[in-house]
This record gives C-alpha cells, structure tokens and sequence, in this order.
C-alpha cells in the first residue's frame, strides 16, 4: 500500500499552525528564536518552526506550493529508487531542507533575543527547487499570470530576488531561508542522483522560448 508523504506534510503542517494559532505560549515555544537556541540549547526549534505559521495566508501559500510540486518529486524518487527509499529520500529533502535553510538565520541572530522566526518555505523551497532540476522546462504559474514560466527561468528569478532581499534585511519575510532552502534542494538531488546534471543541461539545450 503505497501513501502520500506529501499529505501527511500538508496535513501536519495544518494541524500543528491550527494548534499554534490557538496558543500563543505554543507558537512562542516552537517558533525559531537563534537567542534561546544558542542560550539554552532548545534546538527543537529548528524543526517545530518549519511546521507553524505567521497566519492563514502563510500556511495556504506555503502548502499549495508543497502540494503541486511534492507529488512530482516523490514520484520520480519513486522511479528512479524505489518507493521505500525514495520516501526517505524525500523525507530528508524536506525536513533537511527546514534545517539548513535556518542556518544562516541562526549565525546571524544568536545574539538578537527580539529576532524569531516561522513557516515551512525553507522545506518547501527544498522541494520546489528538486522539481525544478527534474523538469527545468515544466512551466510554473504564479497567482494570476496566465502564461507558465519555465522551472529554470521561475528559479533563476526567485534566487536573485531572494538573495537582493535577503541582503537588503528589510521587512519580515525570511528571504535567507528562502535561498538556502533552494540551494539544498538543488545540492540534494545533484547529489543523491548525479545522472540529473546532464539531463538537465539536455533539457536547457532543447528550449526554444520564449515562456
């Protein structure tokens, strides 16, 4: 019997931001905070934040993104290892992906005890981005613009505008997650699949543009 780890996400995902948004001693606890990480070793935090969200709108962004592009990539997992071992692969993508995208966040503000942090986008980029070096050319939508952008020009875009805003330190989005996030997935599945390297360069090769 074969299941979607990419619902169970969603559904945990949901179930714990619900719980957070109902108890705020919760969404303090779990959030990430580098201050008390570093102080007094509560590295829980690296995982419970990547699991809780600022609002509604936060979680419903972050789990439309995981459902179109988690199904793809754990089926191709599937293919290419197996279903058993491409379940752990996936589970690592994404929960490896929360990780080491808060990473520099921490290094950043260990010392900063007003800085906190939340959401899934560093698992979720993680995701987005291994889809991406699947299918560079499988079209992306964003909201309401009708025409698809291809996986490879959507990623090029979303690291420069991520690492522009995450230099720029300005409002409250976690850009850095955002980019580090991406990174690894990218890095995860060169590393675990290296065949996917010239297949994507095939892929590039054969686009004919525009959009």
């Amino acid at each position: 019997m074969t299941f979607s780890l990419t619902i169970i996400l969603i559904l945990v995902n949901v179930a714990a931001s619900i719980y957070a948004f109902q108890n705020e001693a919760v969404m303090r606890r779990w959030m990430l905070n580098p201050y008390t990480i570093s102080r007094r070793n509560e590295y829980w935090r690296f995982i419970t934040s990547g699991f809780i969200h600022a609002d509604w709108g936060h979680l419903i962004f972050n789990m439309i993104s995981l459902y179109f592009f988690g199904d793809i990539v754990e089926r191709t997992l599937a293919a290419l290892a197996g279903p058993d071992m491409a379940k752990i692969m996936y589970l690592a993508l994404y929960l490896l992906g929360i990780i080491i995208s808060d990473l520099p966040t921490f290094f950043q503000h260990r010392n900063d005890p007003g800085y906190n942090s939340l959401g899934a986008s560093g698992g979720v980029s993680s995701v987005v981005f291994a889809g991406i070096v699947f299918y560079p050319l499988a079209p992306i939508y964003i909201f309401f613009i009708p025409i698809g952008i291809p996986g490879f020009i959507f990623g090029f875009l979303y690291l420069a505008y991520s690492y522009y805003e995450a230099r720029r330190g300005a409002g409250y989005v976690n850009h850095s997650a955002h980019l580090w996030g991406a990174m690894f997935g990218v890095l995860f599945v060169v590393l675990l699949v290296p065949d996917v390297v010239p297949a994507f360069i095939e892929q590039i090769r054969s686009y004919r543009g525009p959009f």
